[in-house]
């Protein structure tokens, strides 16, 4: 690592710079520093780049010579990296073919703007070779061809243009007009085409005679979730100057047709500003006060019907204090110097660059999220504000974790939080059934589904998420055992509520929970008003807590019973039991669905053999006889029912004629067998 941060672990800074900057050849009276934000690359070009230029980015770390025709205004690579575009005049910009062999072509070609009078305020490259010049006419569209080493203009648009600023993500330009500079035209670039957007007017304050209302330094053009959006920072005056303060516009893009100012940021302070983005949060960083503030558009704001009003999500805090690494007196000796934050060397670049040319550094504005948990007091908040942070899945975890730590404080913000959690979980549920399915699904539950736009920008936390992570921890004594009852149901609610089903799991959890607590009465009216889903599953779980709590057995058997597909289950709840009569009984119920003939004669024969009652062996025996007349014409058992040890066991009985039984016998057959 060429750098290092403070080594403090119990800080609360929310903001820190990247440990590794991308280091280069800070400005000097030989060296201009120049740097392309489409392509994040820092150029340092010395002595008109005779002695060489130096280009350093995310993935580059390239030299090469080129000839000195005068100062560098701007220059930048293709996309490809086989074009480097060179501006060196106010008419023209210069192209030279950047070869396999890493070095220039020796043949250079341009192109000059096609209006007369106009001057090139700027060029971006955009899709593939093709490259947009900006003048203070208008803009101009132009494709380049490397191999013929031509230039050829595509599209055009004539107007008068103070500034511009570029979005390499949306390919959205924005170009300020008008006298006073607050006319707004935004322009989308496709390949090979020039769109224009509704223009608009940004409120004009007071400015200085030839001052324009708006300039570009206040102006950032950024994604937010997805929608592109136009930043402004607009310093209002107050009665006194010391009254004065800074408002953060934003404008979002629909469907790159219209823009609409939708949300207002209010900073209290005033000073100079200047703004980043960092995973679909505004960071406005501010100089006098040497801190940030963050910011999240998706959070509920203050709505006045037309814009939403937002703070901060937490108090401003300093970007966390940062230690370069410089060499020492010997070549193998290196130490760490604290480097000035908020510098006024410091120049900003979208979406999270800092760039400071003295040092030669390039940072990126990183979160901190385990640091913003500390800060953000309001639990809902926080739980929504993870939710939408890109990897916080395991934070967010943490957090909810800790929450439960916290029972009974957090008892009033939990129900809230489980139906936020469970909202997301729902709409992840109806669009994986709409992909399945290619329909939309209609939805009844009482909370609104996320938008499936949004959708990917919310943490999913699912029920096996809550079980494993955080309700099946309760055994651990983490919470009282009151306290988890109600939070078990209160998800169970949440789940419900939403249309979810419940995972048998959940309710296995509940009922072992309540057992364990000796709360049978609780249990008892929680199964008797189905607040519970009955299940196979739980029907078990409650048998086999009959040890503990007499009861379950009955209430698994009505349970069974409640089911209506679990009647050899109850069969064999009752053979278990030693209830041979009553399971035969229960065949009258059977054979009205018309599944008695699917029962299995052997296990009623192994049960009556069990009991060592001759005369109840003998009923069963005889009721199972009369099922094989009716079935096959014949008192004897098919092969493939194995009842050959009972038939012998019931010919070692009654080796003497059945006609010898008692009547009591008899009528015992008869009452089962009707």
């Amino acid at each position: 690592m060429e750098s290092s941060t403070s080594e403090d672990t119990g800080d609360d800074y929310y903001l820190e710079l990247s440990a590794d900057p991308i280091r280069f050849e800070s400005v000097s009276f030989l060296t201009n520093v120049f740097f392309d934000d489409s392509n994040k690359q820092v150029f340092a070009v010395r002595s008109g780049g005779v002695t060489g230029v130096l280009v350093k980015g995310p993935n580059q770390n390239l030299s090469f010579r080129m000839e000195d025709k005068g100062p560098v205004i701007s220059i930048k690579f293709s996309p490809d990296m086989n074009i480097l575009a060179i501006q060196r005049t106010n008419t023209s910009v210069e192209f030279v073919n950047y070869l396999p062999t890493r070095e220039l072509d020796s043949v250079e070609y341009s192109q000059s703007c096609k209006g007369k009078n106009a001057s090139i305020l700027g060029f971006v490259w955009t899709h593939g070779n093709e490259i947009l010049l900006v003048t203070d006419h208008g803009v101009e569209l132009f494709q380049v061809t490397p191999e013929k080493r031509t230039v050829k203009a595509l599209k055009s648009l004539s107007l008068g243009v103070n500034w511009f600023v570029f979005c390499p993500q949306s390919y959205l330009v924005l170009l300020s007009s008008g006298t006073i500079g607050n006319q707004m035209q935004a322009l989308h670039i496709t390949p090979g085409n020039l769109h224009k957007l509704t223009k608009f007017e940004m409120e004009a304050t007071a400015t200085k005679p030839g001052k324009l209302a708006v300039s570009e330094r206040d102006v950032a053009l950024a994604v937010l979730y997805d929608i592109p959006c136009i930043i402004v920072l607009r310093h209002q005056q107050g009665a006194s100057r010391s009254n004065a303060t800074t408002f953060v516009y934003v404008y979002t893009v629909h469907k790159m047709m219209t823009i609409k100012r939708s949300h207002i940021l209010k900073l209290d302070m005033s000073g100079r500003f200047a703004i980043n983005v960092v995973d679909n949060l505004i960071i406005v960083h501010h100089q006098a006060s040497k801190t940030s503030m963050i910011f999240d558009i998706m959070l509920p704001g203050v709505s006045d019907g037309t814009v939403i009003y937002h703070t901060s999500v937490a108090v401003p805090k300093p970007i966390k204090p940062y230690n370069l690494k410089v060499p020492g007196a010997t070549l193998s000796e290196h130490i760490f110097q604290p480097c000035q934050l908020y510098s006024p060397n410091w120049v900003v670049f979208q979406p999270n660059i800092v760039i400071d040319a003295k040092l030669g550094c390039l940072w990126y504005i990183e979160l901190r999220l385990d640091a913003l948990v500390k800060v953000i007091r309001d639990k809902i908040l926080l739980v929504e504000f993870l939710m939408q942070r890109k990897d916080a899945k395991q934070i967010l975890i943490q957090v909810l974790q800790s929450f439960m730590t916290q029972m009974p404080v957090s008892l009033m913000e939990m129900p809230t939080i489980f139906d936020k959690l469970n909202s997301v979980y729902r709409s992840h549920l109806e669009n994986e059934i709409q992909s399945q399915m290619g329909t939309p699904l209609q939805s009844n539950t009482k909370s609104v589904a996320t938008t499936l736009e949004n959708l990917k920008h919310k943490l999913l936390i699912d029920q096996s998420d809550i079980y494993t992570h955080i309700l099946s921890k309760f055994s651990e004594g983490t919470i009282e055992p009151k306290m988890v009852v109600w939070v078990l149901l209160e998800y169970i609610r949440s789940l419900a509520e939403h249309g979810i089903p419940v995972q048998h799991y959940l309710h296995e959890l509940v009922i072992t929970t309540l057992v364990h607590r000796k709360a049978y009465y609780q249990l008892h009216q929680l199964l008797q008003y189905h607040v519970v889903a009955d299940s196979k599953p739980l029907a078990c779980l409650l048998l086999s807590l009959e040890n503990l709590y007499p009861a379950a057995h009955q209430l698994a058997l009505d349970m069974l019973k409640r089911l209506g597909n679990a009647h050899e289950e109850i069969i064999e709840v009752l053979l278990s039991k030693g209830h041979i009569l009553p399971a035969l009984s229960f065949f009258r119920y059977v054979r009205s669905v018309g599944m008695a003939d699917e029962i299995s004669a052997r296990k009623f024969l192994e049960a009556g053999k069990a009991s060592n009652d001759p005369i109840l062996f003998h009923s069963v025996f005889k009721f199972f006889e009369q099922r094989n007349v009716r079935l096959h014409n014949t008192t004897a058992f098919t092969r493939g029912e194995h009842c050959q040890p009972y038939v012998q066991h019931f010919k070692y009985l009654f080796r003497e004629t059945d006609n010898g039984c008692n009547s009591d016998t008899n009528s015992n057959v008869s009452t089962v067998s009707t």
